[in-house]
């Protein structure tokens, strides 16, 4: 499999996540969403991806894109561990909040919209983020265990992360959301979550390196 990624991508980080908990090894081809214009707009990349987003990744002889839909792929290809729940309700309240992060919340925030918000871009990141995690502290009250939902790692624990470093990056103050950040920092525990943090991609910034 090849990976296209970025290393600060909260999307591509979901991905990395998912390939990490299931032992599947990849090449990692980086696409920097800010040099030369934003390579994720070549003519080469965009004929890999026609939304020229990452990630996309090639594997078994096809290519695909959209974070969710990669891992869904992953779950069905190599269902171990799962990362959905086999309880029906429990499976639904793991995709449930895989949307509400992957729809909601996360592409209002995202570089292209944000480039549109100018100088106002760091008062709509947090807007956004804030109106979307009180929401998401509110549901996981009634669906944590130890991680997002119960205690296996699912999903929505690969949207809940990289959306956390986010708001973290955007300054959002965290106070106010405590299951969220106690269900995070129980993640970061495990080795997928650390192997893939933007701060370990061979894409990096030096100055960011963990």
């Amino acid at each position: 499999p090849i990976l296209y990624s970025y290393f600060r991508s909260s999307c591509s980080w979901r991905v990395r996540i998912a390939l990490a908990l299931k032992g599947i090894s990849y090449d990692l081809v980086p696409v920097n969403l800010i040099k030369d214009g934003g390579q994720q707009f070549s003519a080469e990349f965009k004929a890999l991806n026609p939304m020229q987003q990452v990630p996309a990744l090639k594997i078994d002889g096809i290519t695909l894109s959209q974070s969710l839909a990669i891992i869904n792929y992953l779950e069905e290809t190599h269902p171990s561990p799962r990362l959905l729940p086999q309880d029906p309700k429990k499976r639904a309240q793991v995709r449930m909040i895989a949307d509400h992060i992957a729809s909601g919340i996360q592409p209002l925030q995202n570089l292209s919209v944000l480039k549109q918000m100018g100088e106002k871009k760091m008062e709509w990141a947090q807007n956004c983020i804030t109106s979307g995690f009180q929401a998401l502290e509110q549901i996981l009250q009634h669906t944590a265990g130890r991680y997002c939902v119960g205690d296996e790692v699912s999903m929505a624990d690969l949207c809940l992360v990289p959306q956390v470093a986010n708001a973290e990056r955007f300054k959002v103050d965290m106070g106010p959301y405590p299951t969220i950040t106690r269900i995070n920092k129980a993640l970061l525990e495990l080795e997928a979550f650390k192997i893939s943090h933007p701060s370990r991609q061979p894409d990096t910034p030096a100055e960011l390196r963990a």
